[in-house]
């Protein structure tokens, strides 16, 4: 199995700097990076090769990649990813892209749970778009899963991994678990093995975990796939017969690509409130999932003005961080940012004006703890310094979950832990507006109550943070048991940079004793390193 401790001093190929870990599947690691030379992000992925394939094989391996790659992107442009270079060394391939403007679709199942069946069937059309252009020209994927399908911001997918199958003779490089049979059993495979790859991933949008679980050796794993019976799906609905019947194990029996494009077409005309509805999941997720649609709407806004986001799907959300804790509006960072930040997550959010005035709305910004100087770490909270150039003390257990990033500098970081519905977002831009109350209410507003499901509670309020301007803003948005508050702060640095922080929790306990601790303590020690 690929491990990703590749020294971050090094550079891949002379060229490639290593930033961050953006996501991990079975022998192989996604890296957010940069190329050195060129000053542009890059998408590198890190795969393990298999015992016997040496330095001779390099130049046969890389030349598949590139050559199978350029054929699809001339096909399918836009939908696969464009390899700008590929290179094999010390037993591993590293697969060079140019920056996605997406999230890994095994990245959102992690961080999001299950999908309800329409969306689950949106992303599965989108895919068989992709298979049928390469079938039709005699190509077989023959590798794909959740870590080589990145679901862009702005909708539809790109795929990665095309040319890896057969540029080795290992059945399988990459997450055994979704090996076809026909791959399990070391036999020569063509397009039956992507229908199958396609419906393992839609088993695992619609239940949370693969068909067939990594059993830790490739060997085992595979066996699996080849003898085990399939578990039946409970949450896939309308498409339960689609995901049956591409996972036989006889390939000659797995559906066709027409009936499943009709089967996840019809699934998408059906109201997932009314067929099989997903059960509920921890309450985390729906604050993350509100964090992310808040990134979507950022980066919209960010690529109108020509920026090519890396890790696009939160990462302009650097501005909505400003004000906007995952899960919370999207009103916050932007705000700070200057840019127009997306609305809350849940666009069903009902709440009503009176919800927003009987609140536990703080009304006037937290004022520094009494009892301990501005800066002290209180007992429970430990200091946290980023690299990117800030630092603040966060509750203990607490850590560093999500960091999307754009190219021209704006970046987000989530912090939170497993099990806790709170979370902060510190988010960085330098395209902050002059004014923030005025990117408020003029960039953020109007747009959330287009969406909807969005109280402000109070005015949007300048304040002087740390002796800079600095605009505050509380909201709730959600409904129900996702129903969340937020309270967010931007501040400027001057030359368009701004930094904001976005608390939220969920709505009940956001005046709850520590809960005003926490949101002090943060206000309190946070420090920026760029002034």
């Amino acid at each position: 199995m690929v491990e990703g401790h590749v020294s971050a001093q090094d550079l891949v190929a002379g060229r490639y700097r290593l930033l961050e870990v953006i996501h991990r599947e079975t022998n192989q690691v996604c890296w957010y990076g940069e190329d050195v030379a060129a000053e542009r992000p890059r998408l590198l992925t890190q795969t393990g090769l298999p015992a016997g394939a040496g330095p001779e094989s390099a130049g046969r391996i890389t030349a598949r990649i590139m050559r199978t790659a350029e054929t699809m992107g001339l096909l399918r442009p836009g939908r696969i990813a464009t390899v700008v270079d590929a290179v094999v060394g010390e037993g591993v391939l590293w697969t060079v892209t140019e920056w996605i403007d997406g999230t890994p679709l095994g990245e959102l199942l992690a961080t999001e749970g299950p999908f309800n069946y329409v969306r689950a069937a949106r992303i599965g059309v989108d895919l068989l778009d992709v298979l049928e252009a390469a079938h039709a020209e005699g190509i077989t994927h023959g590798e794909l899963n959740p870590g080589q399908v990145f679901v862009r911001d702005h909708g539809g997918v790109v795929v990665t991994g095309f040319g890896l199958a057969g540029a080795t003779l290992a059945p399988r490089i990459t997450a055994p678990s979704y090996a076809s049979p026909e791959q399990a059993r070391d036999e020569r495979i063509g397009p039956a093995a992507d229908l199958w790859a396609l419906g393992a991933m839609l088993y695992a949008m619609v239940e949370g975990r693969a068909p067939f679980r990594d059993r830790g050796r490739v060997e085992a794993t595979l066996r699996s796939v080849d003898r085990l019976p399939l578990r039946a799906p409970l949450r896939a609905g309308p498409l339960t017969q689609a995901v049956q019947g591409l996972l036989r194990k006889d390939s000659r029996e797995r559906l066709t690509r027409p009936v499943v494009r009709e089967a996840l077409t019809r699934a998408m005309s059906e109201d997932p409130g009314t067929v099989a509805p997903s059960l509920p999941g921890p309450r985390l997720r729906g604050v993350y999932a509100a964090a992310r649609e808040a990134g979507r709407n950022w980066s919209r806004r960010t690529m109108a003005v020509g920026t090519t986001l890396a890790v696009v799907t939160v990462t302009v959300a650097v501005l909505a961080v400003t004000h906007q804790l995952p899960g919370t509006g999207s009103s916050g960072s932007a705000a700070a940012a200057g840019t127009k930040e997306p609305p809350a997550a849940s666009a069903t959010a009902t709440a009503s004006a009176s919800a927003g005035a009987t609140g536990s709305g703080t009304g006037t910004p937290p004022s520094a703890s009494p009892s301990a100087p501005a800066g002290a770490v209180p007992s429970g909270f430990r200091r946290y310094t980023a690299p990117e150039g800030f630092s603040v003390a966060l509750p203990a257990g607490w850590e560093r979950r999500r960091t999307t990033r754009a190219p021209d500098g704006a970046y987000r970081v989530l912090f939170g832990a497993s099990g806790d519905a709170r979370a902060l977002a510190v988010t960085y831009s330098e395209r902050v507006g002059p004014d923030p109350v005025e990117v408020w209410r003029e960039d953020v507003e109007p747009d959330l109550r287009r969406q909807g499901g969005y109280v402000r509670i109070g005015d949007i309020r300048a304040t002087t943070y740390q002796g800079h301007r600095a605009a505050d803003m509380e909201w709730l948005s959600g409904s129900g048991e996702d129903r969340v508050h937020t309270f967010g702060r931007g501040f400027l640095l001057g030359g368009g940079r701004g930094f904001s922080l976005r608390w939220t929790t969920p709505a009940g306990v956001f005046a709850d004793a520590a809960n005003k601790q926490a949101l002090t303590v943060f206000l309190n020690t946070f420090r920026p390193a760029r002034v």
